[in-house]
């Protein structure tokens, strides 16, 4: 009804689940990536929990669309079974029929053995098997204990089933019975997704314009836009519900902006006269909190690459990134081997020395403290460091970063980056450290692993602990990545033939691209490659190929550049 007094061609804010409107917040592509982890996982359980609203089914929706084809997946969405029939349903969405058995007459045990049966053939012939129930918090204790029990169906290399279960926070709950202890320590890895903040919402509400056919500045003020994320509490649902009704009643006022009063008026039609209660504290995620929860978490969509067999990434320190708790030795999954096609098109990466000759100083806070005020505190000095790893070193005249780009090597900036997306880059970079007293220095990261990040202090590389690192890592990192030839900036890369020449090169080169793939007739066009290999990345997917597709590209690509050290290895002296 509004939306051709807005110049919309639809409605922005249905509720109805449309793969047009797919927003992936970092919370949701963190989530997206624990689900394609699972896909390769090594048996066990994924858990992702979310409130009612905060998109858990719009991520599953995206997980199944990029489920590759060497995995079976069964898709359970009525978990109300008992045990018997939860086995019946998950034979049955796998394609396993009970031969010469009355109807009825099937038991759990008979069930339980044509499923073992399955799985060792979809093993012998080199596929994966997941299972994925939703709403999950439905299912009883004992259809859990039956869940587990089929964790059980193994070989002596590795499980043959993973179990992603998605629902609301009381599953958490469930989970955390004592009598489900069982199962709740073969759990590999947890997920909460949290609502949006205040920037996402905001990121939410343009996205969904935009794909509506909105241009020009939002028709909601910055105060509305400030009261629908206090009012919806962040929970994507709830902001449809909010600005659908919102910009309905600004219409049937002739108002073009939504203004505070119009979203109170609307928050009171539609949650009632309480809209702003505080969602309840129970159910936030336990993290560790801001970057540290984000290690806790793991990789974002680099986490995707290993699901989908891609190199330069191992499942152990996945594993172990993913998991809210450390693992046992013998819960940890194995490695995971690269698909042929890969391993083909990205030649191996050399093996790395021993642990004793990577052994270097392990800093706990104390010992950051100590070697603050040697930091460099000149970004100009720190580019000059991390010039060197990328074979390119800057004078000390001039601003580093335009020499660079004659040479076909670009500068990157970010802020309130979290450990899991310099995860999913993969390259060293510099990091803006703030000292409890507030002042700021420089230290490049060189290597990253689940518990350590590996700095190189005034030309001395030193490990820290992620959860220390935290504490002084607000979120700002800039790094290198290299550009086409001919690069013309981003502003003019849009529109530039060359790049778009080249980005389809660069598809095409891809492990899992068809050759020439752009050239056929009925192909998808540039954008929409683009925006499935952004999706696949775990990048926000909008079709234009910004500085982090370029960097995933040349990632998937085998370009070669400097990548993170594992930083395995042996603490010299902790606390040093």
């Amino acid at each position: 009804m509004y939306a051709p007094f807005f110049g919309l061609s639809q409605d922005p804010f249905s509720i109805a689940p449309d793969p047009h409107y797919l927003f992936m917040s970092g919370r949701h592509r963190e989530a997206l990536a624990h689900l394609l982890y699972g896909l390769d996982g090594g048996g066990g359980f994924v858990v992702l929990t979310g409130e009612i609203g905060t998109g858990k089914t719009t991520v599953c929706r995206c997980f199944l669309e990029q489920v590759p084809a060497h995995c079976n997946v069964a898709y359970i969405v009525n978990p109300r079974l008992t045990a018997a029939e939860l086995v019946q349903t998950v034979c049955e969405d796998f394609g396993v029929v009970a031969p010469g058995t009355a109807a009825g007459g099937e038991t759990v045990r008979h069930w339980t053995g044509l499923l073992n049966q399955f799985l060792l053939q979809a093993h012998a012939a080199g596929r994966n098997c997941v299972l994925i129930i939703d709403e999950a918090q439905q299912l009883s204790a004992e259809v859990l204990e039956q869940l587990r029990l089929l964790t059980n169906l193994e070989t002596n290399e590795r499980k043959l089933l993973q179990i992603v279960l998605i629902g609301q926070p009381e599953l958490r709950d469930m989970l955390a019975r004592p009598e489900l202890e069982q199962l709740a320590q073969r759990v590999i890895a947890r997920f909460h997704l949290d609502a949006l903040s205040a920037e996402e919402s905001t990121q939410y509400i343009t996205h969904r314009l935009a794909v509506a056919g909105w241009s020009g500045p939002l028709p909601f003020d910055r105060a509305a836009l400030r009261d629908i994320h206090r009012l919806a509490r962040g929970v994507p649902r709830r902001i449809n519900l909010l600005c659908g009704r919102a910009l309905l009643g600004a219409y049937a006022s002739g108002q073009r902006v939504v203004g505070r009063a119009t979203v109170a008026r609307a928050a009171r039609e539609v949650f009632g006269a309480h809209p702003a209660s505080p969602p309840p504290q129970k159910h936030k995620a336990a993290w560790l909190g801001g970057l540290a929860g984000a290690a806790a978490v793991g990789v974002l969509g680099a986490v995707a690459w290993v699901a989908l067999g891609q190199p330069g990434w191992h499942a152990e320190p996945v594993a172990a990134a993913l998991a809210v708790t450390p693992l046992p030795a013998s819960a940890a999954p194995s490695p995971v081997a690269p698909q042929q096609a890969a391993s083909a098109a990205v030649p191996a990466a050399p093996a790395e020395p021993p642990p004793a000759a990577l052994a270097v100083p392990t800093l706990d806070a104390t010992g950051l403290a100590a070697v603050w005020a040697d930091l460099p505190r000149n970004e100009s000095s720190a580019w000059q460091t991390l010039g060197t790893l990328w074979g390119a070193p800057a004078d000390d005249s001039g601003d580093p970063c335009k020499a660079w780009a004659a040479r076909d090597l670009q500068c990157f900036k970010a802020q309130r980056t979290s450990l899991a997306m310099l995860r999913q880059l993969d390259r060293p970079g510099l990091l803006t450290l703030v000292s409890p007293e507030g002042r700021s220095a420089y230290a490049v990261l060189t290597g990253l692993n689940a518990d350590y990040a590996t700095l190189e202090l005034n030309g001395v590389p030193h490990r820290v602990r992620v959860d220390t690192l935290a504490q002084w890592w607000r979120g700002d990192f800039a790094t290198l990545w290299r550009s086409p030839p001919g690069y013309p900036g981003a502003r003019q890369a849009v529109n530039s033939p060359v790049v778009a020449e080249w980005l389809v090169a660069r598809l095409d080169s891809l492990p899992t691209a068809t050759p020439a793939a752009s050239a056929r007739e009925g192909a998808p066009d540039l954008k929409a490659r683009l925006y499935q290999f952004q999706l696949a990345q775990g990048l926000i997917p909008d079709g234009r190929a910004g500085p982090m597709t370029f960097m995933q590209l040349n990632r998937a690509a085998g370009l070669a550049e400097p990548r993170l050290r594992s930083a395995t290895d042996t603490p010299a002296s902790a606390g040093k």
